[in-house]
């Protein structure tokens, strides 16, 4: 009796050292992720292409409201099979207006995933090695956690901003300032 209780004993210590050795890290993925200067090129052709899908969708509607107009000012003259033919066109441009939407937005959807895989694939490398060069067992996202104790837990995100090339002063307030400016620069263009 007294062998199984020592055994037990042995055990939990055994088992509470183990978890006392046991190293948890947390890093901010989301603003590795955002801040990568792979994510800045990223960003352009993402935006390049999707100012190439609004030229179109915008060329796309100025057709159908040049035809629209035409169709207003002149059904009364036209015969019946002429106005026909012409409401046709209107409902064959709107479709297409409709399924140009649904096709660009499937469109843009998979080249953002095809853009940002790569980007995501490095960061979760650098943190994967940040990792085992501390002997750490897990690493939560700090941005999906709602307490962090920083004393029983390693910040990675320090080092893996380092090991990302983020220069120490590029910070999620300066991109978002940055890409509200250059928007707003955008719209006093147009």
């Amino acid at each position: 009796m007294k062998k199984v209780i020592l055994t037990a004993a042995a055990a939990a210590l055994f088992s509470l050292a183990a978890t006392a050795q046991t190293k948890f890290a947390h890093v901010n993925f989301s603003e590795l992720v955002q801040l990568m200067p792979e994510a800045d090129s990223a960003m352009v052709q993402f935006e390049a292409a999707n100012k190439e899908a609004q030229e179109t969708y915008s060329s796309m509607v100025a057709e159908f409201q040049s035809k629209y107009d035409q169709y207003n000012q002149k059904q009364e003259t036209w015969t019946p099979t002429v106005r026909e033919s012409k409401q046709r066109e209107l409902t064959d441009i709107q479709t297409r207006i409709q399924e140009f939407q649904q096709a660009i937005q499937q469109d843009m959807n998979q080249l953002e995933s095809t853009l940002m895989a790569p980007i995501y694939q490095k960061a979760q490398d650098v943190v994967r090695n940040l990792a085992k060069e501390k002997g750490v067992i897990y690493v939560y996202d700090a941005s999906t956690l709602l307490y962090i104790d920083s004393a029983q837990s390693i910040d990675l995100t320090p080092e893996a901003r380092a090991a990302l090339n983020i220069p120490e002063d590029k910070t999620l307030e300066s991109v978002m300032a940055a890409r509200q400016a250059a928007a707003q620069a955008q719209q006093n263009v147009q």
